[in-house]
Formats: structure tokens, sequence, C-alpha cells
């Protein structure tokens, strides 16, 4: 199935060939899917069964809960506490992960909530949800009179009743939420009006300026409404819609289209990488590869209740809009690889490459020591990637110009000034050293193993060559699972045009390209 581009930049987010794969069928209707970031397993749930089924790729679907009060949207908050809307209570509960249930939200002003249908967390803990009345409505619900004469969207805290954070009459049937990921915009969709709307969130949580998003999400040819909605890294606005779902970017222009064989009721990144797309339909779940990862939410780095410290090893992307970071220092590693005298050094085996002079005018020395600097101090790890090679280059193929070019020139021996790292970049106290012959950090060498034990799994890749090693190691380490963020003025190469060639076209498909300033900022 071929999904549809309306702008380039959708290609940027997902390949328009990528593959739907069906992971489960023979659903009545599929909903509420969400990704548990520590135990690798989808959870979604089936109103009309009145069950909540479970799928991992070794196990496939499990029922977990039946009855389920007909739950609809599902989510975690930061302790990995079940955060879910009941159609039949016509409540927004808690399940811990003992058993216990906790009610959030069950009445406004005295009268009886509609049906929760769709929630999402902030990282405050505040918990913002929508009250359409779909729930009082047969099949999906219990038919039953209304007591409110609105459908709102509501925000709660701990301990509090839900406060009404728009307007009475300023929705028909209020559905998908969710958070940019700066959590300074709110985006609210509606299914029978079939439009988004998004809203600024003030500083004690409350919304204003409502103002419409995106319109006209329907279409007479294929069914399919706005109904669940998540929001990516970059800001853009995934949608359920017409043939499967729309992909919004910041700015509000329709970017494309993925196409799915069901109506598509709802979806969810999930997978250990972030990188897979769960879509909750008629009858089936599926699943989808992309190139983007969500919005950071506050679950995907949490811990469960009790402190289980396994859980804050999992993996979520990092947060980015309009070229911002967040990043969490404990999980990151900055790999400073090739930076040695053969290299970009003047006097160098390789000085009349061009190499010298494209890390002077990258100013590369400089801006990696003072990354390094930032990043010891906030607890990154820091790993020296070196190539060394023992006299006469034992073991070095020659089945590259690269390799051919290494041996000929004599460059990189173990104990030579070449292959010494640069001034000022020496290794600290508390630093790891990797040595490696190829030009990936990860070929034949120890690098994961250090990944593993020291608990990171995004990983800052500087050095040279911008164009091989680190292009290499950026692209192996996506494929790996990790997330990889390349400051390009931490890089250098052989001339410009061969790095900004990697940087612009081959490095964006595969990691976060940034500046060093940029990451300085993102670490705190």
């Amino acid at each position: 199935m071929t999904h549809v581009t309306l702008r380039s930049e959708f290609e940027i987010l997902i390949d328009p060939y990528a593959p739907v794969a069906q992971v489960g069928t023979g659903f009545d209707f599929t909903e509420g899917p969400i990704w548990h970031p520590v135990d690798h397993y989808l959870l979604f749930s089936d109103m009309p069964g009145d069950v909540r089924r479970r799928w991992d790729a070794r196990r496939g679907v499990v029922e977990v809960k039946r009855p389920s009060n007909k739950c609809n949207g599902m989510t975690y908050d930061a302790e990995l506490n079940l955060i879910v809307c009941e159609h039949a209570t016509s409540q927004l509960i808690r399940e811990r992960p003992d058993g216990r249930r906790e009610v959030l939200a069950s009445h406004f002003r005295g009268q009886e909530l509609n049906s929760p249908n769709d929630v999402c967390v902030h990282s405050s803990g505040a918990i913002y949800f929508s009250d359409p009345w779909y729930g009082r409505m047969p099949v999906y619900g219990v038919e039953r009179p209304r007591q409110l004469g609105f459908q709102g969207v509501y925000r709660v805290v701990p301990g509090g009743e839900p406060k009404l954070v728009v307007e009475r009459n300023l929705f028909d049937q209020p559905n998908g939420l969710c958070f940019s990921p700066d959590e300074k915009l709110l985006y609210v969709n509606d299914t029978v009006q079939a439009l988004i709307r998004v809203f600024d969130v003030d500083g004690d949580g409350s919304l204003s300026n409502a103002r419409v998003f995106a319109s006209a999400i329907r279409s007479e040819l294929e069914p399919g409404l706005p109904d669940g909605m998540k929001c990516d890294q970059h800001g853009n606005i995934w949608v359920t819609a017409p043939g499967g779902v729309w992909v919004y970017s910041p700015r509000g222009e329709l970017l494309g289209k993925v196409r799915v064989p069901e109506l598509v009721a709802n979806l969810a990144w999930g997978a250990p990488d972030f990188r897979t797309l769960y879509l909750t339909s008629t009858h089936s779940v599926y699943a989808i590869p992309t190139k983007v990862g969500p919005r950071h939410e506050p679950y995907m780095s949490g811990r469960r209740s009790g402190g289980d410290a396994t859980a804050s090893a999992a993996p979520g992307a990092p947060i980015l809009t309009d070229g911002e970071m967040r990043l969490d220092p404990q999980r990151c590693a900055m790999i400073i690889q090739d930076l040695q005298n053969d290299v970009i050094m003047d006097g160098g085996a390789f000085a009349d490459s061009g190499a010298p002079g494209h890390a002077k005018q990258q100013h590369v020395i400089e801006n990696v020591r003072r990354l390094a600097e930032t990043a010891r101090a906030r607890g990154v790890a820091i790993i020296h990637v070196w190539f060394v090679v023992e006299p006469g280059a034992p073991g070095v193929t020659l089945n590259a110009p690269l390799f051919e070019g290494l041996v000929d020139s004599k460059a990189m021996v173990r104990g030579s000034w070449g292959a010494a790292p640069v001034s000022g970049l020496e290794p600290r106290p508390g630093d790891f050293v990797v040595e490696k012959m190829r030009m990936s950090a990860w070929e034949g060498t120890r690098l994961e193993t250090i990944l593993k034990a020291t608990g990171r799994d995004m990983i800052i890749n500087t050095g040279a060559w911008t164009n091989m090693s680190v292009e290499h190691t950026a692209r192996t380490g996506a494929d790996k699972g990790y997330f990889m963020i390349v400051p390009e003025d931490c890089c250098s190469t052989m001339n410009a045009d061969w790095h900004n060639a990697s940087i612009n076209f081959a490095m964006q498909n595969v990691a976060i390209v940034t500046r060093a300033d940029a990451v300085i900022r993102a670490l705190g």
C-alpha cells in the first residue's frame, strides 16, 4: 500500500512505501492503544466486546480484562500507573500495577460526566480528558440519559475535582487530544465538526486563545473522521481521518496521508525505540514503521510506583520543537570520534585531503571541547573512539580506498603522534576509550557494552569524518534503537560540500541534526 505524499516533508516522517502489518484481527472495534515503555507490550481496548487486550511480539494477542467497563482511551502517568477512560461508568480512573483502582473524575458540579473518551498527561501531573457522550450510546457504551447538557474538555489534578477548560458549547463531540512537544499548546479534535482546534496552555494549566488548526477532515468517498490524535517529536499532528491517518505540520499544512485498510480509530507510537506507529481500527490492529517518534510523554521515562529503577532506562524520544531539545543527561553518551592528529591536524597523514582546513572552518576542536565540558559536568558519559592500528597495520583489509590510503600513509599507528588525540580533547578521568579499525564506532568494538552498562540510549555523535565515520555510526545506532543526535558544528570532513551533503540528506533520516549550543541548552 502506497501512502500519499502531499508535501516533501511527509517523506522525512515516514517512507511512502512503509508496510502496514496486521498484528491482530477479529475484534469488534479497537481503541485506546498505549505502549508500555518497560515491559514492551501494546495495550488496547475493544469497546463493544467490553474487553481489554495486550499484544507483544512473543505472545501475540492476550486478553487481560473482561469486563473492562467498555474502556476507551488509555495512557500512563509518570509512575506507569494506567489511566483509563471508561464508557460504562462515565469515569476517569487510575489503575495501579497491584490492581488498586482510584477514581480520578466522575462528576462535574454534582452531575455525572458524559463518558470520558481520550486522555493525555501533562508533565506537571495534571490530566486532561475529553468528554463526549459516545459512551451513553448503544454498542460503544451503556445506553442511558445524559445529565450534562454539553460536551467538554477537562483538567484534573491529583486529589482535585475536574475543571472545565473550554467553553461549554464550543465542541459537539470533543475526542482526541494531545500536547505539543513543549506543552505550550493543546490540540483537541471534534468528530462531528471534523476539525482540530488548538489552545494556548497557560501557566496555571488553563487554556486560552482557541482557534481552528485544521478543518474539513472528512470525505464523501472514504469513511473516517477525526478521532484519535497524537503529536510527533517535531510538532506534527497525526490524526485519524478518511482512509487512515492525516499528518499536519505545526503550521496546519496537510503533509500527507497514511493509508490503512480499515477505518482507524486511534494510534500510538511504540516498540522499544518508539519508531513503530500502532493503529487500532475497526476489526484489527496494525503496525507501521516510521522515521519519527512521538513527543516525549511523561510516562516514556517514568518509574513504576515503588521506584522500580528499570523503568528509567525505557527509551523515549528527545523533546524537539522549533530547534530546541530537552535531554536527560543520565541517558546520554557523547562520542568523540577520530579527532586524532593524523586526521585533522596540519602535518598529519591526511593533511593533503583538506581535512585540517575544514576542521578549522567548522571550529570543530573548540566546539567539541566546550560541549564535552558541559556534558561531563551534567553526568553525560564521554566516549573517545579512536582509529588505532599496530605497526604494519595487521588485520586491516584492503577492501576499500579508505583502508588502502590508511595503510599506504602509515597512519594511526599505536603510540605515534598521529594516533594521539588532538590537543584539548584528551580523555579525562572517568571518560571511556574505544578503539576500532573500521569506519563505524560500533564495528568490532566494545561501544555497545559501555552504553548498556551505563544505561545510555541517546548518543551525541561528534567527530571526523562527517560523511564516513560519523554518518556510519549514526546509521548503525539508529538501526540498533538508539536516539542519535548530531551537532553538525562538532563534525568535519575533507570539505564543506561533502559535509553538507551528509548533514542535509543522509543524516536527516537517522538522527536529530542540531548544533552544539542547542545540545548544551538541552542538557540543562
